[in-house]
Formats: structure tokens, sequence, C-alpha cells
């Protein structure tokens, strides 16, 4: 099995020409971004100038989610009562930006017995535990809020109660289809919840709880507008839609990290390098990483203290200790992904499955998802990564498009002893002499569900343009369609039949490609191709098509437009 760059299937997304011609006549804009706006669903005048100019104004008011009456008069109750309040989390990105914004506004409210609780990672895994629960009863705390966990843990949430626990639960997760006993759950995926906009993240919904306490207690807007960069990385890291509430909440939050950070975002994005306006890919890349480091290589209350200190030596020493985590995981990631890769390569059983799975003791679970990830970009299938964890096997799953691995995990259910997740990325822990039993009925599952067009992987491109089009006012219009994530990921176009110019093309460290082309007619756009040094055959000397997306490059202080080439191959 060569472990190469994969070819790829190029598919133009449907989009109704109706809408398309409606739009061009209301914005006088080109076809091609009306089109951009139509794969979107905006469709009309009015929603496209509500997606061009967000304000807060047009975010929903908290009061419509179910539960939430109930959350803030119990919160006001145990604030008036002097009870004892524990703010819970997950220990990843959203969990811990969660606990710090809910913490810190409580904070400055309340000067009774509050503390936080993240669980850790390995002694006690995802969600609430048992010796969370624990924690709370043996220092009198009655009332816990969890924040990006908790729908799940009906029965932990129920030994709370007995011990005289009042729980708010604030959860972004489906929900089965028996809940805990919590006071009140905030989450919009409910079925019975009337909140319009169902994909908030965690820390989405923590965010709307302190806007409904603020309205209640009649604050400034401003006593919860500035926790809008955290909410903003929350949604950056953990993958939710960029469309509705979050992309007005993510616009409004990168505004804030690039004009008026707080404290610990600032010192995050000077260690990242981050010198210019940084981006919701920033976010994802630079930032999000070294925060989830702290949960993946050691312990994440300390992103949760770096979130809430106010000192700013303090901040720079735990900002620089997430820094270390990072520069760990990274080096761990990579030395288990060459010997995933290896294994891949040496193994002839595995060359002819429509599914990975791979296990070493020694590996870092920490990083296993991470690694699953990686590898899919070689060998296009459902992956999963395990490794030794507690005396169990337990590890991380990723996804292809279109194939449901939560599903195909849950056929299996009956080898684990632990499972969950979503379409896309699952976590399982099973009995290590399950294993190989594991291995066998996960590929049966796959092989029989999973589509042929699945394993060959997509490229979806939004509109066809030409060279002549990529002008600074197209590109002016496309950056207003920031920020970029998905359900609004940075427009993929195509255009056919270009020319190297002139033989200017070339391969640069031996495997990325500098591009020159041309239409043929004077017009000449660079680009660069990251990786793609095994398609350099193509560039000459016929015509090539070829898919990218614009940005800018700037060099020796001159900014140009240029092509970030996705793929490339001969025209038909």
């Amino acid at each position: 099995m060569a472990l190469q760059q994969i070819n790829k299937r190029w598919v133009l997304k449907s989009a109704d020409n109706h809408h398309i011609e409606t739009l061009r006549s209301a914005l006088n804009i080109h076809p091609a971004l009306c089109r951009l706006l139509s794969i979107r669903g905006i469709n009309d005048f009015e929603s496209a100038r509500q997606f061009f100019r967000p304000d807060m104004s047009q975010l929903h008011d908290p009061f419509l989610m179910k539960g939430m009456r109930e959350a803030v008069n119990r919160i006001s109750e145990a604030i008036e009562w002097n009870e004892r309040i524990l703010v819970y989390g997950d220990y990843d990105v959203d969990g811990t930006t969660s606990v710090a914004v809910m913490y810190s506004f409580l904070r400055e409210r309340y000067k009774g017995q509050l503390s936080f609780y993240i669980p850790h990672r390995y002694r006690e895994g995802y969600g609430v535990s048992k010796q969370g629960i624990d924690f709370a009863i043996a220092n009198g705390y009655t009332l816990m809020i969890t924040l990006d966990c908790g729908i799940k843990s009906v029965e932990l949430i129920g030994y709370a109660k007995e011990n005289g626990i009042d729980v708010i639960v604030c959860d972004h997760h489906t929900p089965d289809a028996i809940l805990p006993a919590a006071l009140a759950i905030l989450n919009p995926k409910q079925d019975d919840c009337p909140y319009p906009f169902k994909e908030l993240s965690g820390c989405g919904i923590g965010y709307k709880l302190i806007c409904a306490l603020s309205k209640h207690w009649q604050l400034r807007e401003e006593d919860t507008t500035k926790y809008l960069d955290l909410v903003a990385t929350s949604i950056a890291a953990d993958i939710v839609p960029v469309d509705g509430e979050n992309r007005i909440i993510a616009y409004f939050g990168i505004k804030m990290a690039n004009e008026n950070p707080s404290l610990p975002i600032k010192v995050l994005k000077e260690i990242s390098g981050l010198i210019n306006n940084i981006t919701l890919a920033d976010l994802v890349f630079a930032i999000g990483p070294k925060i989830n480091a702290a949960g993946r290589m050691d312990d994440a209350k300390k992103a949760v203290d770096l979130f809430i200190e106010k000192d700013a030596e303090k901040i720079k020493v735990l900002a620089g200790e997430l820094m270390s985590d990072n520069i760990e995981r990274k080096e761990v990631d990579k030395n288990i992904t060459e010997e995933a890769l290896s294994m891949l390569e040496n193994d002839p059983l595995l060359h002819q499955k429509k599914s990975t799975v791979l296990y070493q003791a020694h590996w870092h679970k920490g990083v296993v998802g991470i690694v699953a990830s990686r590898l899919i970009d070689y060998c296009y299938r459902p992956t999963i990564v395990l490794a030794h964890s507690n005396d169990k096997i337990s590890g991380s799953a990723r996804s292809v498009i279109g194939f449901n691995v939560y599903e195909a995990i849950h056929e299996c259910r009956d080898l684990l002893e632990n499972y969950g997740g979503h379409f896309y990325a699952a976590g399982i822990t099973m009995n290590p002499k399950n294993y190989p039993l594991f291995v066998e009925k996960f590929e049966q599952v796959v092989a029989a569900t999973i589509e042929a067009q699945m394993l060959t992987p997509e490229i979806e491109i939004d509109a066809e343009i030409t060279l002549d089009d990529i002008k600074p006012a197209f590109y002016n219009i496309i950056k207003q369609f920031e920020p970029f994530g998905p359900k609004n990921m940075r427009p993929i176009f195509r255009t056919r039949n270009v020319y190297d110019y002139q033989g200017n093309s070339r391969i640069v460290k031996d495997q990325h490609i500098k591009f020159v082309v041309s239409n043929g007619c004077g017009t000449v756009v660079d680009g660069i191709g990251f990786k793609m040094a095994d398609k350099f055959r193509y560039t000459s000397p016929s015509a090539f098509d070829v898919v990218y997306t614009l940005d800018e490059n700037e060099f020796n202080g001159v900014t140009k437009l240029q092509m970030k080439v996705i793929d490339i191959r001969p025209s038909q």
C-alpha cells in the first residue's frame, strides 16, 4: 500500500439558478459570489444583508431555551442563600473555556464559596465523574453547573441529587432517550426545546446562560461581551457549524481578539507568533492546540487557571506551561504517527480492509485522536487508534465523509465497556481480551455498510471562475464571508484550461509546487501547492485544471492575490 497523496473526486456543489439570478439582481455582484451565498441558504437581499453585516442584536433571547428560567432562578437563589457553587467542565478547549467564562462571570458577582472542577483525562475520563461528584459532596457544594458535559450522565447526576446537590446541565451533545434528573437542562437539541439555533458549542450554551443571568440582574452588555474571544475559541476548536448564532459570536469574538483581547488570549497570540489580525483558523490551528495540550499531556485545570488569572506575570508563566505541553504533544504525535504509518505500510493484511484499527500499548492516549485524523490523509477509510490505559484498551475513532463511525461502533457495543461520540468522531474503551474480536467485527460492520465512493476523498467545489475573475474587488467580497468554518468554509474554486506560464512553475523544497499559471490570453496568476510535488508532471506542456482557494501573499512589502492550490489534473 503506497502511502502517498490520494487521488480525489472533484464534485461541484449544486445550487439553485433561480436564487442565483435573484441575488444577482438584488446585489449586483459576480454570479459566482451569488452562487456562494445560495449554497449557504442565503437567497434574498435581507438575508444577505444580515450575513455580510452581523450584529449582536441578531442573537436569540436566551430565555427561549428550555430550562433557562429554572437555571437562572436556581443560581440567583444559591447566591442569595450563600450556597456553595461548583462549576464543572470537560478537559478540552470547549470545556475549559466554558468553565472559565462561567466561573469568571459568577466570581465578579458572588463572594461566597465558588470553585471549579475539571476531571483528569486519564484518571477520570470524559464528562461527569464519580470522583468529581464525591469532591462536591465532601466539600458541601449544593449546586453544580456542568458545561460541555452531563447530558448522558444519568446515573451520576442521580447520585448527586441523592446527596443533596442540584445540577444544572449545559451541554450541546445529542441527548439520549433518558435524560438525567437535573434541576435544569440547557441543550437546544432536546426534542421539545424551542430554541431556534441548535448548534451552539458547549461554551456557547454557557454564554447564553450568563446572558440570561445578565438580563435577569439588569447588568451592562459589556459584562457578557467581554468573554466573546473565549467563546469564539470554543467555536473554532470544537468544529461546530459557523452559521447562525455561531457565526455572529465568532465574528465579534475574533474582532475582540484582534482589537481588545483579554490578557490570556493576547499572551497566547504572542507565544504563537500571531502578529497580524488572527482568523478562526488561527484559533483552530495555533491557539486551540496549546489549550488542548494541557489535558492531553498533563492536567487541563491549568488552562482554566490561565483564563481566570488576572496577574500578567502569572498569565505568562501559565501560557508558557501550555506551550511546553504542546511541544511535548507534537513530538509524541509525530513519533506515533510515524510508527502507525510503518504498520500500515508493512502489514499486507491491512491493505484489503475497509477500515483501519491500530493498537500499541505504549502509545499515548492523549494524542491517538490526532493520529487517527492524520492516518486518514494517507489511507482514506474509517480509522481507530488505540492505546493502553488503566488496564483497558481505549482510544479514538475518526471517519471519512458520509460514514457514521459512531453507528458502526454502536454495532460493536457488546465488545465495549464504554463508548461515545458523534458522526465523524468517537471514543471507545474495552477489555484487552476483546480487542481481536472488536477489530474483526468493526471491519465486518464497515465493509457491509460503507459505500464504495466514500473510500475516495472528495473535494467539494463551490464555483467555477476564470483567471480574469481573480481581482481585488472579487476577493474583498470573499473576505466578508469570514469567519470560515463548517457550513461556511473558505470557498473552493475551479478554473479549467490553465497553462504553466513560460515554464515558471517549479518544485520548491522537494515537496511543494510554486505555480505561475496563465489562461493563454495574457492573464497570469501565482499560486502555491503544498505537498503536491508528485503532481508537477501535470503542469507541462498541456493545459490543466486547478482547484484552489484564494488568499493574499505579502512579499517584500507587496501584497498580491494568489491561489492556494488543493489539486490539479490534466484538462480533458
